[in-house]
């Protein structure tokens, strides 16, 4: 040291490479520890703070256990995160759409008659026919040729929800009613929550005393309980849940918006948030979910029959003999969505008219073969015209936005759904079937190397 002059020397701190990294490290896993505590999914991102009803809804008796057995997902990174607005900003956007809508000169026009069922029952020319609406004026044939069995006091109130209407329905009994989550202050103010029942489930949700069926309404925490007298719709129970499902725009006639959740979810985002982020930013007519695994309608086709999902082969070999000889193609990256097979326990739509079309089209077709609606999906998709506007969102995003349950076990201890066959039903499937060859071909060629 040269004598009058003082040296200035590092603090200690930063004097050890060792140190400066592990105070670096500390002060990261602070941030991500933060971070994470505000932001718990690896999805959902949100642009400000929101606080939402921590109130529980509903009070249910031990005996319902309405979260056991939850499927959980095992995912480790996100690729494709969802991003939501401020929900105040979210609030006013959708209450100003809603009240900006008006009823258009080019609203669908629905057919009316009597018949022996509910949907008309109309033949595969005569539902094709439909597919291409060119006039206004045209009638499209859309359920309701026989009055939908409810009280007059749901009806009102069915007609009285406007804006907004989230719908579910357990028919038999399957499932249970769970309550949604993160739900904004404001939200039940401008949202309609509306479960479809038969008198079994309302016999369950007696035994177990969420319910007094000595009332005239029903009302389970947010959801007002609709009660539909089945016995004057289908034999099959699947198929009555369909009607709520698919003709949803004309059950809320004033509704702008709808969210369609099957029983085995539970809701865990706000739907006005989620509406905006799937349907209003992507500017769609509807949003789906992608399938976790099938792209091709065919390889779905193969699973319904093969997991017993729908105990007719032949039925549904004239299914998918009748799509591939009308139009049906195998997908391909030039199609201009990502897949052929969607997840349909979430929907979401802006009421309209392509969405009510696409709506009722499927309808005709479930209707016409069996209640699984991903095996018309694509066919009516993409040959309707108008063309629907569809976001087909990512797997993982539908696995941050609702939690699924496992439907309720049956007497004999099983859960819903089918036990997979011993033998290939490939073949069977597609015995003397020479149309739709590729994506016969393709689908033989891969069951085989799945199988080897």
């Amino acid at each position: 040291m040269v004598m009058g002059k003082a040296k200035l020397s590092k603090p200690l701190i930063f004097q050890s490479k060792l140190l400066c990294i592990s105070l670096l490290y500390l002060i990261t896993t602070l941030f991500l520890a933060l971070y994470t505590s505000i932001y718990p999914t690896k999805c959902l991102f949100r642009s400000s703070p929101f606080d939402p009803i921590q109130t529980p809804f509903f009070s249910y008796p031990s005996s319902y256990g309405e979260h056991k057995y939850v499927i959980p997902t095992h995912r480790s990174s996100c690729s494709f995160p969802i991003y939501f607005s401020d929900y105040w900003m979210v609030l006013k956007e959708i209450l100003q759409l809603c009240q900006n809508s008006s009823v258009s000169s080019h609203a669908l026009r629905y057919m009316k008659g009597n018949s022996k069922n509910f949907g008309g029952n109309f033949g595969t020319q005569k539902r094709i026919s439909y597919f291409d609406l060119l006039n206004d004026s045209v009638e499209v044939p859309c359920g309701f040729f026989q009055r939908f069995p409810v009280s007059d006091s749901d009806r009102m109130a069915m007609e009285s929800c406007h804006g907004v209407v989230v719908v579910s329905a357990i028919f038999n009994d399957h499932d249970k009613i769970r309550q949604p989550k993160s739900l904004g202050s404001k939200t039940l103010d401008n949202v309609c929550f509306f479960m479809f029942v038969d008198d079994i489930t309302l016999k369950g949700l007696d035994h177990h005393e969420v319910i007094s069926r000595n009332s005239h309404e029903y009302n389970v925490g947010v959801w007002r309980i609709i009660k539909v007298s089945s016995k004057d719709l289908y034999d099959n129970p699947a198929m009555n849940g369909v009607i709520p499902k698919y003709l949803v725009h004309r059950l809320f006639p004033n509704s702008k918006f709808s969210i369609w959740v099957d029983a085995k979810l539970q809701l865990m985002v706000d739907p006005l948030i989620l509406i905006h982020a799937l349907v209003v930013s992507e500017k769609v007519d509807m949003a789906i979910s992608k399938h976790p695994f099938f792209i091709h309608t065919m390889e779905e086709a193969l699973a319904t029959a093969r997991w017993k999902k729908w105990k007719d082969v032949d039925g549904l070999r004239n299914q998918m003999e009748t799509y591939c000889e009308n139009g049906l193609q195998p997908w391909t990256p030039k199609k201009p969505y990502p897949s052929d097979v969607p997840d349909s326990a979430l929907i979401l739509r802006q009421h309209g008219l392509n969405s009510n079309l696409f709506s009722c089209l499927v309808f005709n077709e479930l209707e016409a073969f069996n209640p699984r609606d991903q095996l018309p999906f694509a066919y009516v998709r993409d040959r309707m015209k108008p063309k629907l506007k569809l976001n087909m969102f990512e797997v993982e995003v539908f696995e941050q936005v609702a939690l699924e349950y496992r439907h309720n076990l049956k007497k004999d201890g099983t859960s819903a759904g089918g036990i997979p066959s011993s033998k290939s039903v490939s073949n069977d499937l597609y015995i003397n079937s020479s149309c739709c060859s590729k994506c016969h071909n393709y689908l033989l060629e891969m069951w085989g190397e799945s199988h080897n």
